[in-house]
């Protein structure tokens, strides 16, 4: 007996040990560049919350999809009104919270009331603030009432922001997430990794391949580069280190995908600090400003120069970027104009991604040339979204916005460039409330040359969407136009 036990156990090693013959994969570890600072995508503004939750731990009505298009997730269907004002869906039935709660049509109501509140962090808080009424006649059915047409509800509705959340658990989101969707958090290690695990209560969780995902927090671009290569990551979406691409390339070990993303990579100025408040102090700050010098020296030449809000993939784009062309003559003036005294010092904060860090200096430099001295402050995420964001305490900030169609942003004047324009902010009401898609775009065209009028910001370029990953790995997105990382599409080969 114990010849036969030994028999079977040294044929399990060899069958192992032999080419060819593996388990199959169901795990993944996914690289990312910044760490959420909580998990909740529906009360704070970073991005990377997205990239870990949405799909995975939460789900919204509707679902944004690689190619931009809008499909049902909680939703099985919708109806829109003729005049874009009611907006009724109808719920898939019998789905749960990962705490057995069941999902109804009230879930949603308090969801939307919630982040349209007063005290609301939601970043999207307008679109919410812009429904009249919810009803729900019964559990699996939602009315939406706009005050005005909202053409762009239903990709409102797919994003991090609309996630849908247990009434129970709302307060408790940032540290133990609570959704409807396929995975649930396992662990958190800050400042290191994160896991979530594959949860068998989802509705089709025989559908889901991978049973463990695990995020790993990697900031600096070299370490990004010896993960990959030890095979300690699986795939990094939003690669920072392009100049290392060239090596991945030539490697048949793994993938590289390059497409557009929704980011909109800007030069933020404090609107409403002088001298910044003065248009032409702006505008010189725009003129002196070289897209194609930033675009190839920090980002290895990836990247598509905008000269407004939106990107080229977006309903609407008109390209701006010659209003304000590499003129520094042009920006001396200005500034001579507005009677500012060089050297004019200004601080220029830069949060971790390499495309801040990296475009901050050669701007710093092309800043210089024109009188303007602006002092590089590295932050971390938290002091950036504190100081930044919050407190509104910077001169100048490099960032991307990577959210779909948020010129709105500009309509809010307490937002974080401190942007008050009336004028604008009359345009934009056209927007929300276009009756069609023709009306739509023009709509959008008069607030992109608005804010480009108005330079408000230096529109530098769109964000590539660049993922390294193992050639064997299937299922991740190539185009992003949000940032997430779909854990149920992705699949071993």
């Amino acid at each position: 007996m114990r010849r036969v036990s030994r028999f079977v156990f040294m044929l399990g090693v060899a069958l192992c040990a032999a080419p060819g013959f593996a388990f199959a994969k169901d795990s993944v570890t996914i690289g990312m560049v910044l760490e959420p600072p909580g998990l909740d995508p529906t009360s704070a503004p970073a991005s990377a919350i997205g990239e870990v939750t949405q799909y995975n731990i939460f789900e919204g009505l509707t679902k944004i999809n690689e190619d931009f298009s809008v499909t049902p997730l909680l939703a099985e269907k919708w109806d829109f009104s003729p005049d874009l004002k009611t907006l009724t869906f109808t719920l898939k039935p019998n789905v749960k919270f990962q705490d057995d709660e069941p999902f109804t049509s009230k879930d949603v109501k308090f969801s939307f009331d919630r982040f349209a509140a007063k005290d609301s962090t939601n970043k999207d808080k307008g679109f919410f603030a812009s429904i009249e009424s919810i009803e729900t006649p019964d559990p699996t059915t939602v009315v939406l009432k706009f005050k005005e047409p909202s053409f762009e509800a239903l990709f409102h509705l797919g994003m991090d922001t609309a996630v849908i959340l247990d009434e129970k658990s709302a307060a408790g989101e940032a540290t133990s997430p609570v959704g409807t969707g396929p995975y649930k958090l396992s662990s958190w290690t800050k400042g290191s990794s994160l896991t979530v695990d594959k949860w068998d209560g989802f509705r089709d969780a025989a559908k889901i391949p991978l049973t463990r995902a695990t995020f790993r927090f990697i900031s600096d671009p070299s370490a990004a580069v010896a993960a990959m290569l030890a095979g300690d990551v699986d795939a990094f979406p939003r690669f920072a280190n392009v100049e290392a691409l060239g090596q991945f390339k030539s490697d048949p070990r793994f993938q590289v995908l390059v497409g557009g993303t929704e980011g909109k990579t800007i030069l933020a100025m404090n609107n409403k600090k002088k001298p910044l408040d003065d248009l032409k102090v702006r505008q010189a700050i725009a003129y002196a400003i070289d897209r194609k010098a930033i675009i190839d020296g920090a980002m290895n030449g990836l990247g598509t120069p905008i000269g407004s809000h939106l990107t080229p993939n977006d309903p609407g784009y008109i390209d701006l970027t010659g209003m304000y062309p590499h003129d520094p003559e042009k920006a001396k003036a200005l500034l001579k104009e507005a009677g500012v005294t060089t050297p004019l010092e200004l601080s220029l904060i830069l949060p971790p991604p390499p495309y801040a860090r990296q475009s901050g200096e050669i701007i710093a430099a092309e800043l210089a040339e024109v009188g303007i001295n602006a002092k590089i402050q590295d932050v971390e995420w938290a002091q950036w979204l504190s100081g930044v964001y919050k407190d509104k305490n910077y001169d100048l900030t490099i960032i991307s916005h990577v959210e779909p169609l948020d010129i709105g942003i500009y309509a809010n004047p307490n937002y974080y460039f401190q942007y008050d324009s009336p004028a604008f902010q009359a345009i934009y009401a056209k927007v929300t409330s276009a009756p069609n898609l023709e009306a739509f775009k023009a709509a959008l065209g008069d607030a992109q040359k608005k804010i480009a009028e108005d330079s408000v910001n230096a529109f530098l370029f769109q964000l590539p969407n660049v993922t390294v990953a193992d050639a064997k790995l299937k299922g991740l997105w190539k185009n992003a136009p949000i940032f997430v990382n779909d854990l149920s599409a992705m699949s071993w080969q």
